[in-house]
């Protein structure tokens, strides 16, 4: 059976892949919140050289079906550690890994590393990874901790740190939580990052996993076209009542119930560049939301460069692009983004200015109409 064809027949659910060759060597291991969709991308076009010639290479295509996306997470590090594929890891270019370590104390956390800062821990420490990504292992952790709470504050302070007023903290500052009760969790998290989901089950039933599933992101180091890609403008009149708009296209087309408008709450009246970070701000903090494969903002080298920086400072790892009307509606890329990136963003520069002019159309009419339903 072609490889097209085993790929069709994958299911449309969470879960991991795997490219395989002839000889059944691994080639690749990737993770998927829709196991069918997310494979049937190796077979577009623009795809970039080292993976087309993955695909070239591969000769059957097998999956993992997992109930959550961070299962999908947990077991695509672990298949790389086991397995190293040539494809998952760039020549010289393991460091880039990012990884979580759980030191053997009274009172641990878990902390995310790099793999040079490996050497640091005793090598009793538990480690775990690689991740390739570390926005989304960043993200993974929040949830985890929801789950299973754990300290990052002095113990036994007096005073209940903030987290422990939200929730995420359980009581290790003011002495709320007995150091058996606390080694439990981390127990259940270190169970939970070596893929011994059922144990914790028969441990604990585990009734929020589900919350999990809010953990929507792909890898970002986009290799074809971007599926999905969220456009933001500002609009205001003389400076009275700014909006923000978000839109969003899949797969070259827009979906307008995926829009949003963000009245701007915080940023200084007439700047709109600190608007636009309060907006795409916002709008990161919405987890349950899928997160998009290309961020386009309508403006040009400052507004790219200010959220860029905004993206480096809260770890977001997704290109981003602007659309610089004064230049003549010229792609202003961030720092950083590699050349075949470029070129593929460049490839679909038709579908940006569509949205870059829908991403002006609702910002101003959704915002007239906000400030007609005021008055």
């Amino acid at each position: 059976m072609s490889l097209i064809k085993q790929v069709k027949k994958l299911p449309e659910s969470p879960g991991v892949y795997l490219f395989l060759d002839k000889k059944k060597v691994i080639l690749y291991v990737g993770r998927a919140i829709n196991l069918k969709k997310r494979a049937l991308q190796y077979f577009q076009k623009s795809l970039d050289p080292r993976i087309s010639e993955m695909v070239d290479r591969s000769f059957k295509i097998k999956h993992i079906k997992t109930d959550t996306v961070l299962e999908a997470i947990i077991l695509e590090a672990n298949l790389i550690k086991k397995h190293w594929p040539k494809y998952n890891v760039k020549e010289k270019d393991d460091r880039s890994f990012v990884y979580i370590v759980i030191p053997k104390n009274d009172y641990p956390r878990p902390f995310i590393v790099r793999q040079r800062e490996l050497e640091k821990f005793p090598s009793n420490t538990h480690v775990f990874g690689p991740y390739q990504s570390l926005n989304l292992i960043q993200n993974a952790l929040r949830i985890i901790r929801r789950i299973f709470p754990y300290s990052k504050c002095s113990p036994f302070s007096g005073k209940p740190c903030f987290d422990r007023q939200i929730g995420l903290c359980p009581g290790l500052c003011t002495g709320e939580i007995s150091k058996k009760d606390y080694q439990k969790n981390i127990k259940n998290i270190i169970l939970l990052l070596s893929g011994k989901k059922k144990k914790i089950l028969r441990q604990e039933g585990l009734r929020h996993i589900e919350e999990v599933s809010l953990l929507t992101q792909e890898n970002y180091n986009i290799s074809q076209k971007p599926q999905r890609i969220e456009g933001y403008d500002i609009s205001h009149l003389t400076g009275k009542e700014p909006y923000g708009s978000m839109v969003v296209f899949i797969d070259g087309k827009s979906d307008n119930s995926l829009y949003r408008l963000f009245k701007i709450k915080q940023a200084p009246k007439n700047d709109d560049i600190r608007a636009l970070e309060e907006v795409i701000g916002r709008r990161f903090n919405h987890l349950e939301w899928r997160f998009p494969d290309l961020v386009l903002v309508d403006g040009g080298r400052p507004q790219v460069s200010h959220i860029f920086k905004f993206f480096e400072k809260k770890n977001i790892n997704i290109p981003l692009v602007g659309i610089s009307k004064y230049g003549g509606d010229k792609l202003v890329f961030s720092p950083k983004t590699k050349k075949n990136v470029k070129e593929l963003i460049e490839s679909t520069k038709d579908v940006l200015l569509a949205v870059r002019e829908e991403s002006h159309r609702f910002s101003l009419k959704s915002s007239r109409r906000k400030r007609r339903i005021r008055t």
